[in-house]
């Protein structure tokens, strides 16, 4: 990097109050009014991967680098792209090879590569953590990187610094985690009591019982049954294992299911079909039995569902551990995960012949494929009354994938049959930010109804507040 980048990146940090708002005077304005009502609404976070343990626990976190740069694969995934390796970030190796250990060598590199961030959604939530969480005045750089890292320290070894005070003064009314089928919940159970058991939430995601494809999957039903007390090497004590771990989960306080599936296909097999394919699974599934029992376990998810009325949620479309040598060495969730082509039409059918006309069922569904947004799901979500759509996921949770979001799906699907914002993030200094993206955001969109007189101002501001708040609340039932 040169010493005039170095320069230039050691500038006043300043977050514009009109950023993300239209450049036109007019939409800015109408934009600015809608903001200023709902820009102070408590945080709804219905799903997400934050660390239960540090509710739990409610210890202060170690370092700047250890909690904003190793849980966050949008950040490492950038830098190793630019050729630094994630041993150098201080990565864990499942080999046990040594990694770099020193937080503050990885924080400098982090300084030193933090222009490659220009123009990311990273960039925006980095920066409003620095600002707004941190107080931070300058921008990051090599030049201030020891100074940031100090100081966030400092701040983080703080009572105020702790994670129920940051819940609190983030103004988070509810944060939900999300946990594998045979997870013991041992954080959320040392929730309870303590004012916060509903403020802390769990989600079930049954993965880990589900996905035939999984090398430990015998061995996982095998232990959903020593934990539920049922035989799980028949297809109806694999069922009702599953409904005792659901009601578990519940017990905790969660009201969703959350299911991360290559692709949408969903099935509708007879009884005896079903049974046959569960026990070709348990002996080692080939790949086209395992997309069928996924597809299959969709619908019996959502008839489960409907019986206990816990919201369900599908998130397809993922090739995960796209980089073999990466999850070799390193496991998943290390930024390698790439977004696929998905269908959704006739995918989806089996389950919405079966269960899509239920006005009880709540089904959110996600995707990574926007080519699908007007042409699949904005129609399958204006029509089925079991079907919602979750907002712009993952790699379009950012201000143009959330503007392609709104400007593809409401004209079909309306703005009712949607759910608000989720962060969908472990990156939880990062949520508050997240937030803010997509409050203005949708601003800016109805803002631009309301200049070309296609919304007037007091229904938009009605949407401002509902798109805020009151439909993830609603989709979530919190």
């Amino acid at each position: 990097m040169s010493a005039e980048s170095n320069i230039a990146s050691s500038k006043v940090l300043a977050l514009h109050p009109d950023r993300l708002f239209a450049a036109d005077p007019l939409q800015r304005d109408i934009a600015r009014r809608l903001y200023a009502r709902i820009k102070d609404l408590p945080i709804v976070s219905p799903h997400g991967h934050t660390d239960p343990r540090w509710f739990a626990d409610n210890q202060n976190w170690d370092n700047a680098t250890s909690l904003l740069l190793l849980p966050d694969h949008y950040v490492f995934r950038m830098l190793y792209s630019q050729g630094i390796t994630l041993e150098q970030l201080g990565i864990r190796r499942r080999d046990g090879v040594a990694v770099e250990t020193d937080y503050r060598k990885i924080f400098h590199i982090f300084a030193a590569h933090y222009h490659l961030f220009r123009g990311t959604p990273s960039r925006m939530w980095l920066d409003s953590v620095f600002h707004d969480v941190f107080g931070l005045r300058e921008s990051l750089s090599p030049a201030t990187a020891d100074l940031f890292y100090d100081h966030i320290n400092a701040a983080l070894a703080t009572e105020a610094f702790k994670p129920r005070a940051l819940l609190d003064r983030f103004n988070i009314e509810v944060i939900a985690t999300t946990e594998g089928a045979l997870n013991d919940l041992k954080h959320h159970a040392k929730l309870k009591g303590t004012g916060f058991e509903k403020r802390v939430i769990t989600t079930f995601r049954p993965d880990d019982v589900v996905d035939a494809d999984r090398a430990d999957f015998a061995a996982n039903v095998q232990k959903l049954g020593e934990i539920t007390g049922e035989d799980t090497s028949n297809w109806q004590g694999y069922l009702q294992a599953l409904r005792i771990r659901r009601a578990f989960f519940r017990d905790h306080g969660a009201t969703a299911t959350d299911h991360g599936h290559p692709t949408a296909n969903t099935a509708d097999l007879p009884l005896v079909e079903a049974e046959a394919l569960f026990a070709r699974c348990l002996k080692g599934a080939s790949a086209a039995d395992a997309e069928l029992f996924r597809g299959q376990m969709l619908t019996e998810m959502a008839g489960m569902s409907l019986e206990d009325g816990m919201t369900m949620q599908i998130h397809p479309g993922a090739h995960r551990n796209h980089n073999a040598v990466i999850f070799e060495r390193f496991g998943p969730d290390k930024g390698a995960d790439i977004p696929s082509p998905t269908e959704y039409v006739q995918a989806l059918k089996p389950l919405l012949q079966k269960y899509g006309n239920e006005a009880r069922l709540n089904i959110i569904l996600f995707t990574l494929d926007e080519t699908t947004y007007a042409r699949e799901l904005a129609p399958l979500a204006g029509h089925y009354p079991a079907l919602k759509l979750g907002p712009a996921w993952w790699f379009h949770d950012s201000p143009e994938g959330m503007l392609r979001f709104r400007h593809q799906v409401t004209e079909t699907a309306g703005f009712y049959n949607t759910c608000g914002f989720n962060d969908d993030t472990r990156a939880f200094l990062s949520i508050p930010a997240r937030h803010d993206v997509a409050r203005r955001i949708d601003c800016r969109f109805l803002a631009q109804l309301v200049a070309e007189h296609r919304l007037n101002e007091d229904e938009a501001h009605e949407l401002a507040y509902d798109l805020t708040y009151r439909l993830a609340k609603q989709a979530y039932q919190l």
